[in-house]
């Protein structure tokens, strides 16, 4: 979700590259999980400046203005840090509002809990962080 930055586009590509690969380890047998996180996770929640209260803010802000394009993007920040907070419940919420506003299908929506407790390994051995259970 974040943007690559000047100067080191290679090597922030290759990291996002390594990331998505470990992330497909941690999917190997599960090939919906795999789809429904690749663009709706967030890698390193820990670069995201705002909070998922904040992000629920200016998702319904845009919205309540009529800009359903700025709208849905904080729906979707908002869904990856649910996801990183392990909340699936959050997950099927937020998705929701972006697809019901953009058309756009979210594979997430399927089976949340699953793919939150995927996201949840992949959290636990890059992260080293605790978070919170699904």
């Amino acid at each position: 979700m974040s943007p690559l930055g000047f100067g080191k586009k290679e090597e922030k590509h290759a990291e996002t590259a390594k990331a998505l690969s470990d992330l497909e380890q941690i999917c190997e047998n599960d090939k919906e999980a795999y789809e429904a996180l690749y663009h709706t996770m967030i890698l390193n929640p820990k670069k995201v400046d705002t909070s998922l209260k904040d992000a629920i803010e200016n998702a319904k802000r845009f919205e309540k203005e009529k800009n359903m394009t700025r709208a849905r993007i904080w729906y979707d920040i908002a869904g990856g840090l649910a996801i990183y907070e392990g909340n699936a419940k959050k997950v099927v919420e937020l998705f929701s509002e972006a697809e019901k506003l953009s058309g756009i299908k979210y594979p997430i929506l399927k089976n949340a809990e699953k793919a939150v407790v995927k996201a949840q390994e992949y959290y636990k051995k890059h992260l080293k962080t605790e978070t919170v259970e699904a």
